[in-house]
Parts: C-alpha cells; sequence; structure tokens
C-alpha cells in the first residue's frame, strides 16, 4: 500500500458537514418510521407523595388519544441500577416533575392537549429540596462518581493548619445548572415481537441498548440504538433518561411505534442537572507560598431515589503538592429530582473553588498567582505516588502568560480604568483526567479499493466522526475519501459513551488496532481484496488493562480579561485565552471548537448559568431558556484557544488525550479572579451577578 502523507494532525473539515448544512443528516425524530403515535408524559405536579387516583376520561375522550398510560398499566420493568429509570412503575412520587401518567394519541399536539386534560390525585407528604449545611441527613458517601473514593486523608491536617503562617480559609457556592442541549432529547420506540429498535439522540449507542435490554429482560442484542446525529448531549445523553424509556414502554403498551420529544420545559426535570455545591478549602501555605496543608470539603445533594454523588474535590487531590491534605465529600438526599452528568463534572464546580482559593492565597501572600501554582508543582501525583504520563500545567501558565501579556501586571485590585469600567485579569488551572476505556471496532476493506470502519460511537457535535476517519485513514495509509465510518448504532459492538472526554480516545484505540490489522493482512496479500472483501474485528479490552500505573491527566492554563461598571457592577468579559496540554491533537480545527466552545461555557457558568429552586414546591423556577440564563454572543467578544505538543507514549495509539471538557475547567474561576483584580470585590459564588458585585463597591 502507498505511504501517504498522514492526516492525523491535519485541518480536516468535517467529514459530515455536507450533511449537516443540507438537512440531510438525520437526528432521532426524524427518522421515517411509519404508523407512528405520539407520546407526551404527564408530570407529578408535587414534590412528594403517592399518586391516589389517575383519571383519564376527559383524555381519552379526545379524538385521536389510543391509550392513558400509568402505574396500574404498563409493562413491568427489572431494575437496572438506576431508579429514575423504573418509570411509571410506582404510584410513590419522590420530586415535582417525575412522569406520573402519559398519553399516546395520533399526534403531537393531540397527546400534549391530551396529557393537560389527565387529572391526577396525590396524597402529598411533606417535603424538603433545599441544600443546606449542618442537615442531619448529610452523610459521606463511601464512593462518588468515576469510582473515586468520598473521602481522603494523608498527614495531619489540622495541625497543619493550625501551624502555617499563612492560612486561608473561604466557602464557595455553585448552583444548580441545566444541560440544555441544542436538541432536545427525543426517542422513537419500535417494537418487533420481542426485539426493540430505539432511535435515540445518544452519547453511548452501545450502552443504553444493554440497559434497555437489561430494564427489559431481553437478550443481548435484541435492543438496538440508532444514533446517526445528536444535536449535543454535555453529559445528559450518555445514558438512557426517562423519555426513552417512557418511548419504549408505550410502543410495547399499544402495539405500534411510539415517538416522544421532550419538551425545553420538562427536559429541566427529566433529563438531569448539576448538583448544586457548597465547598469549604482551607489552604496553610509559608511565607514563600508553599503549602503545607490542603483541605476541601464539598457538599452536595442527590434525590431520594438514589445517592448520586459528583466527584467534586477530586482535583484537587493531583494539582498541588502538600504534605498534609484532605478531601470530603458529603451528600443529601433531598425531594429534588437526581443529578447526573454536566459538562466536566465534579471538575468544573471543584476548580471553580480551588482555583479562587489559590487566588486568593497568592493576594494574601502578596504573590504573583502564575508563580504560587509554579512553587507548589508536584513531581508525582500527589495522591497515588504515581508518575505523571505527561504534565504541562507549567508550561501551559508560562506560555499562555506570554500570550496573554500577563508579564508587568499591577497586582493591587481596583487600580485599573477605562471610563466608567473597572479593568482586571485573572488567572486559573484547569485539569481533566486522560480516560480510556476498552472497545471494539471492525475495518473491513472492499475490492474497489474503499474501506468501511464500524464502531458504536457518538458523534454530539464534537468532530468524532472526522478525528476517528483520520486515524482510520492514516492506519490504512489511504487517502481520507477511501474511508468511510460507520457510527452511532449499538449493534456495531461494546464503546463507551460521548463523555469523560474519553470518545476519541477509547474509540481511536479500537479503530487503529482495527485498521493495523487489515493493513498487515492487506499487506500479506500485495493488496488484493477478495470478491467477498476483508474484515479484522478488534477489542481493546486487554490493551487498556495492560496500560502501567500511570495519573493520565491534560492541563490547562485559562486567562481572562474583564470590565466592571463602576456604578452598576455589570462584568464585560473582553477576552479569553486557554492554553492547553492534551497529548496529540488529531484534528486542530475541532479540537479548537471544543476548546473555545468549553471556555464559552465556562463564561455562562461564571456570569450566568443558575437553576433557582422554589422551596415550596421542590422545583425549579426558571425552568426556561427564557429564564435560565446562558452566554449569547455578546458576551463572548474575544476567546482564543492555544495548546502545547505534547508527546505522551503512555495513553493509546494516538498519543492523545481528550479536550471535550477542559475547556471549562478554570474559566469560571479565571474570570471570578479577573473581577476581584479590577474591583477588590472577590465573589464566591456563581453566578457573579451585578448584585454581587454591586454590594461590594464603594459607594454600595
Amino acid at each position: 500500500m502507498t505511504t501517504l502523507q498522514r492526516t492525523v494532525g491535519a485541518d480536516v473539515t468535517r467529514v459530515e458537514g455536507h450533511q449537516k448544512v443540507t438537512g440531510t443528516a438525520l437526528y432521532a425524530y426524524e427518522y421515517p418510521v411509519p404508523d407512528a403515535l405520539y407520546a407526551w408524559a404527564v408530570q407529578s405536579t408535587v414534590p412528594r407523595g403517592r399518586v391516589r387516583a389517575v383519571h383519564a376520561g376527559a383524555a381519552l375522550a379526545l379524538p385521536g388519544v389510543v391509550a392513558v398510560l400509568d402505574s396500574r398499566n404498563v409493562f413491568r420493568l427489572r431494575p437496572a441500577g438506576d431508579p429514575e429509570l423504573a418509570v411509571l412503575q410506582s404510584a410513590d412520587v419522590a420530586y415535582r416533575g417525575q412522569i406520573v401518567a402519559a398519553v399516546v394519541a395520533d399526534s403531537y399536539e393531540t397527546a400534549g392537549q391530551a396529557a393537560a386534560a389527565v387529572r391526577v390525585e396525590y396524597d402529598v407528604d411533606d417535603h424538603d429540596a433545599e441544600l443546606t449545611d449542618g442537615d442531619p441527613r448529610i452523610f459521606v458517601p463511601d464512593t462518588v462518581n468515576g469510582g473515586y473514593p468520598g473521602q481522603t486523608e494523608t498527614g495531619d491536617v489540622e495541625a497543619a493548619l493550625a501551624a502555617a503562617p499563612v492560612v486561608l480559609d473561604a466557602t464557595y457556592t455553585t448552583p444548580p445548572e441545566h444541560t440544555s442541549a441544542m436538541e432536545p432529547h427525543a426517542t422513537i420506540a419500535v417494537w418487533d415481537e420481542d426485539s426493540l429498535t430505539l432511535y435515540n439522540g445518544d452519547q453511548g449507542p452501545w450502552m443504553t441498548a444493554a440497559t434497555l435490554a437489561e430494564l427489559f429482560g431481553l437478550p443481548e442484542g435484541a435492543v438496538r440504538v440508532v444514533a446517526d446525529h445528536t444535536g449535543g448531549g454535555f453529559g445528559s445523553k450518555a445514558v438512557p433518561r426517562p423519555p426513552t424509556v417512557l418511548a419504549a414502554l408505550a410502543a410495547r403498551a399499544v402495539g405500534r411505534p411510539v415517538k416522544v420529544a421532550a419538551t425545553r420545559q420538562q427536559m429541566f426535570t427529566m433529563v438531569t442537572y448539576r448538583t448544586p455545591t457548597l465547598q469549604r478549602v482551607r489552604l496553610g501555605a509559608e511565607r514563600d507560598g508553599r503549602l503545607t496543608a490542603v483541605w476541601h470539603d464539598a457538599l452536595q445533594q442527590s434525590s431520594t431515589l438514589a445517592p448520586y454523588c459528583e466527584q467534586t474535590a477530586t482535583p484537587t487531590r493531583v494539582m498541588y503538592a502538600a504534605r498534609h491534605r484532605r478531601t470530603t465529600h458529603r451528600l443529601a438526599q433531598l425531594d429534588v429530582p437526581t443529578p447526573s452528568w454536566m459538562r466536566a463534572p465534579g471538575e468544573a464546580p471543584g476548580m471553580f473553588a480551588l482555583e479562587s482559593a489559590m487566588d486568593e492565597l497568592a493576594v494574601a501572600l502578596g504573590m504573583d498567582p502564575i508563580e504560587l501554582r509554579v512553587v507548589n508543582e508536584p513531581s508525582v501525583d500527589p495522591e497515588s505516588g504515581h508518575p505523571f504520563s505527561s504534565r504541562n500545567l507549567v508550561a501551559c501558565l508560562r506560555e499562555g502568560a506570554a500570550r496573554f501579556g500577563w508579564a508587568g501586571r499591577d497586582p493591587a485590585p481596583g487600580r485599573r480604568r477605562e471610563g466608567r469600567w473597572l479593568v482586571g485579569t485573572g488567572v486559573a488551572a484547569s485539569v481533566f483526567p486522560a480516560i480510556t476505556w476498552p472497545a471494539t471496532a471492525t475495518a473491513r476493506a472492499e475490492p474497489d479499493g474503499t474501506f468501511t470502519v464500524r464502531i458504536a460511537a457518538a458523534d454530539i457535535g464534537t468532530g468524532a466522526r472526522t478525528a476517528l476517519t483520520q486515524v482510520a485513514a492514516d492506519e490504512l495509509g489511504v487517502e481520507i475519501d477511501r474511508v468511510t465510518l460507520d457510527i452511532g448504532r449499538s449493534a456495531y459492538g461494546q464503546a463507551p459513551f460521548a463523555g469523560g472526554s474519553m470518545g476519541t480516545s477509547s474509540w481511536g484505540w479500537a479503530v487503529a488496532k482495527a485498521c493495523r490489522a487489515l493493513a498487515k493482512r492487506l499487506g500479506e496479500s500485495a493488496g488484493a481484496v477478495p470478491p467477498g472483501g476483508l474484515e479484522e474485528l478488534a477489542d481493546t479490552a486487554e490493551d487498556v488493562a495492560a496500560r502501567r500505573d500511570f495519573s493520565r491527566h491534560a492541563y490547562g492554563a485559562q486567562f481572562a480579561r474583564v470590565r466592571v461598571d463602576a456604578v452598576t457592577g455589570q462584568v464585560r468579559v473582553d477576552r479569553l485565552l486557554g492554553m492547553f496540554a492534551a497529548g496529540r491533537i488529531i484534528n486542530p480545527r475541532t479540537a479548537g471548537s471544543q476548546l473555545r466552545g468549553g471556555m464559552c461555557m465556562g463564561l455562562s457558568m461564571a456570569l450566568h448559568e443558575g437553576l433557582e429552586v422554589d422551596p415550596r414546591f421542590g422545583d425549579f423556577a426558571n425552568h426556561d431558556l427564557a429564564t435560565y440564563h446562558i452566554a449569547a454572543n455578546a458576551d463572548v467578544r474575544d476567546v482564543q484557544a492555544y495548546w502545547l505538543e505534547e508527546d505522551d507514549d503512555e495513553l493509546n495509539p494516538m498519543g492523545s488525550k481528550g479536550v471535550g471538557e477542559l475547556g471549562i475547567v478554570g474559566t469560571a474561576a479565571a474570570i471570578a479572579n479577573a473581577v476581584y483584580h479590577a474591583t477588590g470585590v472577590r465573589v464566591r459564588d456563581l453566578p457573579i451577578t451585578v448584585e454581587r458585585v454591586r454590594a461590594g463597591l464603594p459607594g454600595h
């Protein structure tokens, strides 16, 4: 085979770009399934209690209504790990917005009208939906999301803090946040006797199929998930959510295909959110800035259904050297929906607290915040003692500072003005684990000289389809237009979801292995392909398990320049610059898009996003995009993402780390630190609203 110039590392445009701009790319709700009906969820209007009666007469009297489903007349599911998926399996109500019934009708509009006509009676219990410290029900879970221990401790933290010449003790809060993916959660469910096909907006088709098979008591392979294109997810579509289960239940009940599409308002309670956090960070340091003690405590919430606890304090375990260390996660189970993954779960809120605290410590020491981080750079992972596969945080800080123009920065707050605007700059570090899970892939050569690679990956807008095509083309030694990459089908075999920034790392390894094996066979046959084609299947389970013990993470440094109105407290972010170290960048175009997108999301987290809990109802009061504010074009002025050339051979055959979540981590802290530098007002509670800034300005 001819050796060509490698495409990995090249600025390749999206291979599916033409489909998307012409509207021919099919999303879940658009598949042409004949004879389909429409289901609409009826949600609980009480925060806790039990359904006494479902009055369906008015709904069933409407023309076109086929059925009204509730806990008395649906298929009995088997337990599958996540109690949120036990849709309509009980009359118990665990939170406001939980699905308590559903209408199936011949049109989407009729289903919605009929759902509004269903009357539900409840026996209502007292509820508690407010996260407060001191709640006697708070506990420390054994493990948190990702399998990390709920608490770790090394040395004597309390004694070290008592002896430290300089101590920082501060509390930071982050509100509940919603993923708000562009494509609402949508599913078409089609039963064929005891096999189920789901056209689903999905981050992990193979894993969704396995979960639904378990729920319905079906054998492996009896559930097929199709997710050729998915319009964003940010974690909310990484595993199946209640709307998907509802579609399958409804289709089974009526014996016809059923479509379910959650409304924007329904999504705020039915498809997860980021937990609020209350975090206390205590740092002890010598006068030269060297940390002697680090203590990070994170209080979070979950539902009474499941004790989901985010890994908020885990980045503190790997970031900075200190002999005495303690990290603790605490959890309160309330009468609220179950939170789950949202872009960089744990790292995004956790690093806001840690990196804000590091900035406060730098101020207390009279030290440059970059130099404080550099002096506390560890030689090995502070928690595990493992060597780093690569760690270029200091290089990111140095190079980012040079590009940003950090040199000569006056550290004193509140001294720079442009008319009525106070101007400030801030910095924060970013980190995200470089995760790889096993996957399978198939590579096939056709007699006409083309190749097809199949893997149950998902492209949720990240450019994964393009990056994997590049990996395949290079391993096969052919032009990229000779390779067709088929993804988004559970039938293609085991593969992890698009989450944890592990997609390309995990899928790419399997693709590379399959293509190498196929290239070897072709080499042995002098490139001859029999009429039936040649095919190779690869499984990376043993390869991933055989990796050596290294601490594998991607790093970054985020810089922000802000202006703050000296009268109103309004904050404008004039510039964001991120410098990252994420292994080998497979596609600069798509990777840059992901990093900048993450930074924009971090800006949104810093200034806008926050769900408001109404304690009377245990619900989110601002459950739509009119009142749940996210960053818009006017907020995003100048966002730049750069990266270092990083050679790390302890990762995967591509030498790549994930970038999808790295960009959001640290951004909010950099902006908060810049707001302090501009005004002298330290805002420890997100979002940074005009009220919070103005309260600390002179004259207020």
